[in-house]
């Protein structure tokens, strides 16, 4: 169905990011947490953020290109309840 950082047409977890995940996590910025990430790997999508305020490694994968934007060190935002990973003005559909 996807292949790595091709269009996808699934909305499951880690593919394409849905407008209603979107416009929800949106509205909910209280369940944002700040993180920087570790390590992405961009061959298989799995993206190593490090929380910022526990400190805990939060392991995600996200096979619409999200490893591919990312390089250690850089700062995003994840998503608890609704599994979005925002880098910049750009979200993701994340997996966890």
């Amino acid at each position: 169905m996807c292949d790595v950082g091709d269009a996808c047409s699934s909305y499951a977890p880690g593919h394409a990011l849905h407008l209603i995940q979107s416009r929800l996590a949106s509205a909910t910025p209280s369940d944002w947490s700040d993180g920087i990430v570790e390590s992405a790997d961009a061959a298989t999508g799995t993206i190593v953020v490090r929380d910022l305020t526990s400190a805990a490694p939060i392991t995600v994968w996200n096979g619409a290109g999200a490893a591919r934007a990312l390089t250690p060190g850089t700062p995003v935002a994840v998503h608890g309840r609704y599994n979005v990973l925002a880098v910049g003005r750009e979200h993701f559909n994340i997996a966890r």
